[in-house]
């Protein structure tokens, strides 16, 4: 297990994290987080995947440990740091996984990077918005501006988590995540996410790929997910019951055996 900064090759210095051994793993899994989180949230979704996988999880570029910073081009320049961390880290191909905020930017990496992506998971996400929800979307980063973390962190968290897990004890750490999170990072991170528009490149994926929804998602409700895995050719399209758009955290057993399920599929058997 290494945790530790890479190489300055990397557009951005993304913090990482590497579990498993890369050489003797039987896949190779990036996993990249959702808005406002860090590396850390995979944690629940590490232990679940088990052994036999090698997992590179990061903080995206003004998250966590890595550097505030922004983006020229939108989402598409926290793909080009993913890139170039994989590319550093010497980890790609690799099959890439993304939720939320993650799930755009993994999308971006396997249309612009291909050969950085063996196959394609990404959740609770979507591929375009509306001109309405854009201006939505961007509001929440400039009421982080304006007001602070404190003012975001209670809407976020009711987006995010069922009420259920909102009133236990495992909400404490997402919280606090939010209230130390950089609020300049934050809304750079929603400026790229109000212009997302990748769906008319989703066409050029050629991977397999899963694209998972939650049933109980507000955020990224089923229609929104199926109508991404609608452009990507082959893909399938699997609505995971009782979750919300934090599924990987609330439920991250069911997640796992999606995914398991998915690379025995469609990888690990070379279809």
């Amino acid at each position: 297990m290494t945790d530790r900064q890479p190489s300055a090759a990397a557009t951005v210095p993304l913090h990482y994290r590497i579990d498993g051994d890369a050489g003797a793993a039987a896949e190779r899994l990036v996993l990249i987080h959702p808005v406002g989180l860090d590396h850390t949230c995979f944690d629940g979704l590490v232990a679940a995947l088990g052994a036999g996988v090698a997992v590179l999880r990061m903080d995206l570029r003004g998250h966590g440990r890595s550097p505030v910073a922004p983006s020229p081009d939108g989402v598409r320049g926290y793909a080009r740091d993913v890139h170039a961390l994989l590319a550093a880290t010497r980890f790609a191909p690799a099959v890439v996984v993304g939720f939320s905020f993650g799930g755009m930017v993994a999308q971006w990496l396997a249309v612009t990077f291909p050969a950085d992506v063996a196959a394609l998971v990404a959740g609770a996400c979507a591929c375009t918005f509306t001109d309405e929800q854009r201006r939505m979307l961007g509001e929440r980063g400039e009421a982080a501006r304006r007001d602070g973390m404190s003012a975001i962190v209670e809407p976020t968290l009711e987006r995010w988590f069922s009420e259920g897990f909102r009133r236990g004890p495992g909400i404490a750490p997402f919280r606090q995540r939010l209230l130390d999170d950089s609020p300049e990072g934050w809304a750079q991170a929603w400026q790229a996410i109000a212009a997302l528009d990748v769906a008319d490149h989703l066409g050029a994926i050629r991977v397999p790929a899963l694209c998972l929804a939650a049933d109980a998602d507000a955020a990224a409700p089923p229609p929104v997910v199926a109508a991404m895995a609608a452009r990507i050719a082959g893909s399938r399209l699997v609505v995971v019951l009782n979750a919300s758009h934090m599924l990987f955290i609330e439920d991250p057993d069911a997640v796992a055996a999606e995914i398991r399920r998915f690379l025995v599929s469609t990888v690990l058997d070379g279809h």
